[in-house]
């Protein structure tokens, strides 16, 4: 049996569940076919003991052998179609399950990945794994089991009522006070139980999240000796969730056995008085051992159909919270700009103008117009900021943290859309180039490396999936990272786990530069991507890219001023305005922030 484990009951359980029937309806026909064997097999059971009537009135008592011989085989084929039924429905179920989780799976990553990076933003990583897994498991079981026992109890509790009253009226008010007494019982303790349940569930996630944290900063907290201070708080939760846990399962513990108690009491009350009732004439005695069957299997179902109701709200719950993150909006993309390649491999921008179209040709021409831009309508990072980067020209963005240099870079991108102002790409407003081929124009080395599981190769060719071996060794040498892939045991057959943790921060920042060589960018967007580089390496791999980016527009964001020497441009940014614009001799002519951050009289903060 499925136990609660104390989830949130849904917001909108009829909205939840008429999307959750939108995707059953799809494979309506194997759900009808499931519905009807559990019907077969619950009706098999219940006439199944009702056939012990006739069998001890009509042939035992009397002695009529053959007469009982053909009702045992009668009785025989009906239990025999019951399995059949049983063993039908659970293969079925199973199967038509897994295709309606694996739809819903599909449309929940498809929608994710359309979503904007505001979102992603505004939600955390577990929260939104739990999506796939959690929510995704609990709704699983509940399709799986749930959905068939809920019917299945339905039907044997509703029958087996009943049959009771058709077998004896007055004898069945014994039975009906009885499970009324369970039922009460059921909701009593499912409601203390859950109670503590809900409490587990948040403690377990507290001493989670505690463990991950200590795990991951264990360096930090060996250099500041916290490990007593630690112990003591993972042991104030360790006790939280104990005492939770043992409450809850304590209740829980509970339901089983008193039903089980209550109904050999039901049993042994019936008994007794149905036997007082054969002796004056009141009732058969083959009634009597149908209706005590009949009492004997009453209590389970009851038991089972309370639980799943409850297991079967949690599972809405949870395709509630399922369902919430498809109905968020879509990243907005109104382009009818696209990306277009000529038969010599040159790249131009295809604009519809007047049913035909132009072909404007993609030089990498990126300007800002009075750009005003906030994360939040309440705080602007950008106010009305003018910038302009002509092709083949290399622009660098200085300034401190949170002067909105990574926030420019990000609107380029259109991974967030502006308040106000205008930018361009060779003379197109952006908002109507289509987001994918906008993207497809640049490429991107972030500060914050991310490798996929894979081989090295397979990381490289990620910048462009039909690259050639050729090509990606090429992209490494440009990247100065074929000296050290080729060092390794398995050179670029030497698979990544876990974030390329076998590699230094180092080689995984060359690695995410060799991806954006591959690319053939022309735009290249470097946010702090030799961070990580010694000064040698850092001027080797921009010995590279100046050849790969000969002709293209580059923009560069560092802290280490050595890295921006030789742009064409460097912006110096303060509170979301450009302050100072110029080449590295002019700026230090100006002696101002620039000069100030050069010769070490400011620093960035």
């Amino acid at each position: 049996m499925a136990r609660y484990n104390g989830y949130a009951r849904p917001k909108d359980s009829a909205k939840t569940m008429k999307r959750l029937l939108h995707y059953m309806g799809i494979y309506r026909w194997s759900v009808l076919l499931v519905a009807v064997l559990v019907c077969i097999s619950s009706m098999a059971n219940l006439l199944g003991t009702y056939m012990l009537k006739p069998v001890i009135n009509t042939y035992i008592l009397p002695g009529d052998i053959p007469g009982l011989v053909r009702t045992i085989l009668l009785m025989a084929l009906m239990y025999g179609a019951g399995a059949f039924a049983t063993l039908g429905y659970n293969q079925l179920m199973v199967i038509t399950c897994q295709k309606i989780v694996g739809r819903i799976r599909k449309d929940l990553f498809e929608h994710t990945q359309k979503l904007p990076l505001s979102y992603f933003d505004a939600h955390t990583h577990g929260e939104l794994m739990s999506r796939f897994t959690n929510d995704v498991d609990t709704l699983t079981e509940a399709l799986n089991n749930s959905f068939t026992l809920l019917v299945q109890s339905f039907i044997v509790v509703s029958g087996t009522i009943i049959m009771l009253v058709v077998l004896n009226v007055r004898l069945s008010l014994i039975v009906i006070a009885f499970l009324l007494l369970m039922f009460l019982f059921i909701q009593y303790n499912g409601k203390r139980s859950r109670k503590y349940f809900i409490e587990q569930q948040k403690y377990l996630g507290s001493i989670n999240g505690f463990v991950e944290e200590m795990v991951a900063g264990a360096k930090v907290e060996k250099i500041f000796n916290h490990e007593e201070k630690d112990f003591e708080e993972f042991c104030r939760r360790n006790e939280a969730l104990r005492r939770s846990a043992t409450k809850a399962m304590s209740y829980s513990g509970m339901m089983v056995p008193t039903i089980v108690s209550l109904s050999y009491f039901n049993y042994a009350v019936s008994a007794c008085v149905g036997g007082m009732f054969v002796l004056s004439g009141l009732m058969d005695l083959g009634s009597l051992a149908s209706y005590l069957v009949y009492v004997r299997q009453s209590a389970m179902p009851m038991n089972q159909f309370t639980q799943q109701i409850n297991f079967l709200l949690a599972a809405l719950s949870g395709a509630e919270r399922i369902f919430e993150m498809m109905d968020e909006e879509p990243e907005p993309d109104e382009g009818d700009v696209t990306l277009t390649e000529a038969a010599d491999g040159t790249l131009s921008w295809k604009v519809p103008e007047n049913g035909s179209f132009s072909l404007v040709p993609l030089k990498g021409d990126v300007r800002f117009y009075d750009v005003v831009f906030g994360y939040t309508p309440e705080k602007k990072i950008l106010n009305g900021i003018s910038l302009y980067a002509k092709p083949g020209q290399k622009i660098a963005f200085v300034g401190s943290t949170g002067a909105g240099k990574t926030t420019i870079i990000n609107l380029i991108n259109r991974f967030y859309e502006i308040q106000s102002g205008t930018i361009t790409y060779d003379g197109l407003d952006i908002r109507r180039i289509k987001k994918d081929d906008l993207r497809r124009s640049l490429s991107m080395v972030i500060q914050d490396t991310h490798l996929f599981t894979g081989t090295i190769a397979d990381n490289i060719r990620y910048g462009r999936l039909d690259a050639t071996d050729a090509e990606v060794r090429e992209a490494a040498r440009i990247a100065n990272a074929d000296s050290f892939i080729r060092r390794l045991p398995d050179g670029y057959r030497t698979l990544l786990h876990s974030d390329g943790a076998n590699l230094s921060q180092g080689q995984r920042q060359l690695l995410a530069i060799a991806r954006a060589a591959i690319s053939r960018p022309p735009v290249l967007i470097l946010d702090e991507a030799t961070s990580s580089i010694d000064t040698r390496t850092e001027r080797l791999i921009e010995k590279g890219m100046d050849q790969l980016m000969e002709g293209r527009t580059v923009f560069v964001i560092a802290h280490r001023l050595s890295t921006v020497r030789n742009s064409k441009a460097i912006m110096v940014l303060e509170k979301g305005e450009v302050i100072e614009r110029g080449d590295h001799e002019e700026l230090l002519r100006q002696k101002g922030r620039y000069y100030r951050l050069y010769t070490g009289q400011f620093e960035l903060e």
